[in-house]
């Protein structure tokens, strides 16, 4: 957590998420598809906080009933670059995108102490998920895949009513990002291809937000 530039300021997916939460929460809420949403970051009054940990678990109002963050994944853990609750009660994360480079994480960063408890972890999500024998997601793609994870221990493990939002934006002329949705779709189907990915989770949502029609709103 930490203070963060107004969203004007930011750059790429961060000044997206940040304008879109705040200025025109209903693009995200139409393609998510649970309703309206209560987002709890990144919101202007909280200095466009993002949350990780069990900071983001309280951000959310959430309590793991069967299986604990710290039995599951290390100290810190993915940064989410959004939080958000749905009257019908689904928990929402999301993980916005501006740029396709973004998505091609490489491998983990992790200590060697904390390697051996995140591997197992991925492995769990990777078998449940339906991947075959051979495919390491902390070798490659490693972003993508502890976002995959810790979804997959809030709503499969957990029970707890989740979408993982997957926000790509198209159209950022400032970071060169992608002008059409179908090079973000072929870009995703790589992703999936790398990690042995045989269907898009029943959890996780694309969504794709065209921002070129509201840069004048942000300049």
């Amino acid at each position: 957590m930490g203070h963060h530039a107004p969203a004007s300021r930011a750059k790429g997916s961060a000044r997206w998420i940040r304008w879109v939460v705040n200025n025109a929460p209903e693009l995200l809420n139409q393609q998510i598809g649970v309703g309206r949403i209560n987002w709890r970051s990144p919101i202007a009054s909280d200095s466009y906080d993002e949350y990780r940990g069990d900071a983001f678990l309280n951000r959310l109002g959430v309590t793991l009933p069967l299986r604990s963050l710290e039995s599951f994944w290390p100290r810190g853990g993915p940064r989410w670059d959004a939080l958000g609750r749905a009257e019908s009660g689904e928990i929402v994360l999301v993980v916005a995108k501006a740029h396709v480079n973004e998505l091609y994480s490489p491998a983990t960063p992790a200590s060697e102490s904390s390697l051996p408890l995140i591997q197992v972890s991925l492995r769990e999500t990777a078998l449940g998920l339906g991947v075959p024998d051979g495919f390491d997601w902390s070798k490659q793609f490693y972003q993508y895949a502890s976002r995959l994870a810790h979804a997959y221990l809030l709503n499969v493990i957990n029970g707890i009513p989740l979408r993982l939002a997957l926000v790509y934006f198209i159209g950022d002329p400032d970071v060169g990002g992608p002008s059409e949705r179908t090079e973000w779709e072929s870009a995703i189907a790589t992703v999936h291809c790398a990690i042995g990915l045989p269907e898009v989770p029943r959890f996780v949502v694309d969504v794709f937000i065209d921002v070129s029609e509201h840069l004048q709103m942000i300049q």
